[in-house]
């Protein structure tokens, strides 16, 4: 019985990741050839193409994207075995590859890295910023930061803090429209409406404390799957919406924004640390997500609800 070759797929997993033989080569130390040659070698022993080349360009085959989750599996379940055999006696290095939301991975997530990379001068991070829900595996992400529900039983989840969605407004067009005492009346103005959910236009709302619910239907000034490009618009007092309060707690602070029916809420979701499902990881994945449970530990944008600044929210590890 032969044996796989599992340098060839581990191998053909970072030059998927890297898009090019030379910069996988360059990052696992071997020479071109060889990496190229173990690539081949794979096609040959499967009878499949892996990837599309040509002199400009390469891409992967649908076979070699349907084959590549494999792969990943293949290198991260190695990558953590040899971390448990060495009893984490090695100083954290290498790199992770992560995956954030848009508006949260940059105004949140990214202010709390440099501190990271310079306790650990041996990890990189690779970041994608998008509001798409990947496939950590087949994508080869080692960590993912999800504002959701979970409902995922593949992956290891675990839970940084709760986030509100509130209705705001600036304050300019509640003086023109009216503050409104039910949520009703809103649907008869227009409003901004985030596209990359389930039920897009669609609010249910709860009242505090009552168990009374609404379900708000929005009427569209401006749709859009990123709801930061909402935001000047939002101010300029060109409509109302629900929008996550990281994104808006500095203008409800600074009073460029208000909160239309403080005693109604948007559906409860929350900020997740994903992983693959292996219970042993790289120590630089650990390490990086106990140094994000820390940083995430007290929520900056919950600081305007204690009546404090700005400057006094940010979070320090």
């Amino acid at each position: 019985m032969r044996l796989p070759d599992f340098e060839a797929w581990a191998i053909f997993a970072k030059v998927a990741e890297f898009g090019s033989f030379a910069r996988a080569a360059e990052e696992i130390q071997l020479s071109k050839p060889t990496v190229s040659k173990a690539v081949s070698r794979l096609e040959q022993s499967l009878g499949i193409a892996l990837f599309n080349r040509n002199s400009r360009h390469m891409s992967l085959t649908e076979t070699g994207r349907a084959l590549l989750g494999h792969a990943n599996r293949l290198l991260m379940e190695a990558e953590a075995a040899e971390t448990e055999a060495r009893g984490d006696m090695r100083r954290p290095s290498g790199r992770v590859r992560i995956a954030a939301p848009m508006t949260f991975g940059i105004r949140h997530l990214a202010p709390v890295l440099p501190a990271f990379l310079e306790r650990y001068p041996d990890i990189d991070l690779t970041i994608d910023f998008s509001d798409a829900v990947v496939d950590l595996v087949a994508a080869g992400y080692d960590v993912a930061l999800r504002i959701a529900s979970l409902a995922d039983s593949s992956l290891r989840a675990r839970k940084l803090c709760d986030l509100r969605l509130l209705l705001v407004a600036a304050p300019a067009w509640l003086d023109r429209v009216g503050r409104p005492t039910h949520p009703r009346e809103l649907e008869a103005h227009k409003s901004f409406v985030y596209t990359n959910g389930t039920a897009p236009g669609m609010i249910r709302l709860r009242k505090d404390g009552s168990g009374k619910e609404f379900v708000l239907s929005q009427t569209a000034r401006f749709k859009a799957d990123n709801a930061e490009a909402f935001l000047p618009a939002l101010e300029a007092g060109l409509g109302y919406g629900l929008f996550p309060e990281f994104m808006v707690w500095e203008g409800l602070y600074n009073k460029r924004l208000e909160r239309i029916l403080p005693e109604w809420e948007g559906p409860l979701i929350s900020l997740y640390l994903v992983t693959p499902a292996s219970s042993a990881r790289p120590t630089r994945v650990t390490a990086l997500l106990d140094y994000l449970v820390k940083a995430f530990e007290h929520s900056p944008w919950a600081a305007p609800c204690a009546g404090l600044p700005p400057e006094a929210a940010s979070s320090t590890v």
